[in-house]
């Protein structure tokens, strides 16, 4: 029997910035790894590669004051009601910096006890302390600073109202808070909305379509302003700071990256991989309880072998109720011809109970940010072999 299934390995490529060739490097740094490593290049192995060096080589980014003009030519009252955005120093904080230089003033409307990623203001306990209802109470900032104001991010160690007060106060843009779960409460403020939420971001715009403006980040740096970078389809959504006056957009070119790396790789191995772009995954830290999915969407590019969801029996479930009898030798050879017989499509089937229910492209981009990181590991491409294994590939 083979002893080792899935492997993953994290691939140190060196700095890489704007300009860099990446495709080159990419598939350098894997042949490097291949050789010293001594491990083989095989059909349907998988590539990833984070989607932060994307958009550094490809120069993808935005300034400030690119955003200013944005919100400028887009809310030209200067009055903007923003909408459940995220909590966050490294994302949304960039964001609202260039949008208080555009406008003159900001109502922020915050969901709490936490964000939609899972960035909490309070611990949710409070509320049934405070006899707060969060599916039909709204306050504002006098009701926070009696009951919240001391109260910093567990890991961060920080009070986003504070932030987000000074980064206004910096840009000579007035602000003004209101907590909230429910987006239509911003309408007794403003009509003119920036929906700044990233997977609800939809329904957002949907229940707000009365509004006099109701754009999303998705809207806003859709095309290049002044020669700068641009995202058409996510506008600001995905974006990280850079420095205090620039910041780096998801990537929009990626396509043509990852079909000519699965290109080369082919004429050098004779292998087909698969290779996908990556950004956050999405897994919640159980104490946290961060979602860590930032980003709209874990993979914006990947080749068509990533498509599809797992289609797996549970081995356990088959050993108890199907091959309950056997045992030792006799038990591993008649799962493999469980798993050899299977259908191709499983769902519904008890067999599959317990099986993973996600998307291929998801679990694996989820996979590669947990190998890669988001410090200093110096691994932004991934490597992984034998995730389409199953117990029967011998």
């Amino acid at each position: 029997m083979r002893c080792v299934g899935t492997t993953v390995r994290g691939i140190r490529t060196g700095v890489i910035k704007e300009g860099d060739n990446l495709s080159d490097i990419v598939i350098n740094s894997i042949l490097r790894a291949s050789e010293s490593e001594k491990f083989e290049i095989k059909d349907r192995d998988i590539i990833g590669i984070t989607e932060a060096v994307v958009g550094i080589s490809y120069g993808n980014y935005v300034t400030v004051d690119d955003i200013a003009c944005d919100i400028r030519n887009k809310y030209p009252s200067g009055e903007v009601g923003l909408v459940f955005p995220i909590l966050s120093r490294n994302r949304f904080s960039m964001i609202l910096k260039g949008i208080a230089r555009g406008a003159k003033k900001i109502y922020m409307l915050l969901s709490y006890p936490s964000d939609e990623v899972g960035n909490h203001l309070f611990d949710e306990e409070l509320l049934d302390k405070y006899d707060i209802n969060p599916y039909s109470d709204s306050f504002e900032i006098d009701t926070y600073d009696k009951y919240f104001r001391n109260i910093v991010h567990q890991f961060t160690g920080v009070n986003y109202i504070d932030i987000y007060s000074e980064i206004c106060k910096n840009e000579n843009c007035e602000i003004e808070f209101v907590f909230s779960n429910n987006a239509k409460d911003i309408l007794k403020y403003t009509k003119n909305i920036l929906a700044c939420d990233i997977h609800t971001r939809n329904k957002t715009k949907r229940i707000l379509q009365d509004a006099d403006t109701i754009l999303g980040l998705d809207d806003i740096m859709t095309k290049s302003i002044n020669g700068s970078g641009y995202n058409s389809k996510y506008g600001l959504l995905g974006s990280n700071k850079s420095t205090d006056e620039k910041l780096k957009l998801f990537p929009k070119d990626g396509e043509e990256l990852v079909l000519g790396i699965q290109k080369k790789i082919k004429e050098i191995t004779g292998k087909t991989v698969e290779v996908m772009v990556y950004g956050d995954g999405a897994f919640k830290d159980p104490v946290g309880k961060i979602w860590e999915l930032a980003d709209p969407v874990v993979s914006p590019f990947y080749t068509s072998g990533l498509e599809g969801t797992p289609n797996e029996i549970k081995l356990k479930y088959i050993s108890d109720n199907v091959l309950g009898n056997y045992s030792g030798n006799e038990l591993n050879e008649k799962m493999k011809e469980e798993i050899r017989k299977k259908e191709n499509n499983l769902v519904g089937q008890n067999k599959s109970l317990g099986t993973t229910p996600r998307r291929i492209v998801d679990l694996v981009g989820s996979l590669c940010d947990l190998t890669s990181g988001s410090g200093d590991k110096g691994t932004p491409v991934v490597y992984i072999q034998g995730y389409f294994d199953n117990f029967a590939n011998d």
